[in-house]
């Protein structure tokens, strides 16, 4: 059973920047696929990035040249790092994880709050 837990979310001023962390525990994580989900009041769950090793991350187009994401398996820690924030990109931002290969999320972690004031 993996589990996962964020870290790193607050309140920034449009144009800010925030970094979210994740702390990955249980299972072999090296063979899991780490990313980050986000879901804003009213709206609907949206893929934000996705990594397995560096050359293989994904990152939303919504949010590409803004974000990017990151990993230190050896820490068994993913990172978002989101600059140029804007008031768009309130929402919860969920750390998820799935066995390579799989075609879905089956963890997810409890998530952290990003407000972003105009």
């Amino acid at each position: 059973q993996v589990q996962l837990v964020e870290s790193g979310g607050g309140l920034v001023q449009a144009g800010g920047s925030l970094r979210l962390s994740c702390a990955a525990s249980g299972g072999a994580l090296s063979n899991y696929v780490l990313g980050w989900f986000r879901q804003a009041p009213g709206k609907e769950r949206e893929f934000i990035a996705a990594i397995y090793v560096p050359q293989a991350a994904t990152v939303a187009d919504s949010v590409k040249g803004r974000f990017t994401i990151s990993r230190d398996i050896r820490l068994n820690m993913v990172y978002l790092q989101m600059n140029s924030l804007k008031p768009s990109d309130t929402a919860n931002y969920y750390c998820v994880a799935k066995f390579r290969g799989s075609s879905a999320y089956d963890f997810w972690g409890q998530g952290t709050q990003v407000t972003v004031s105009s």
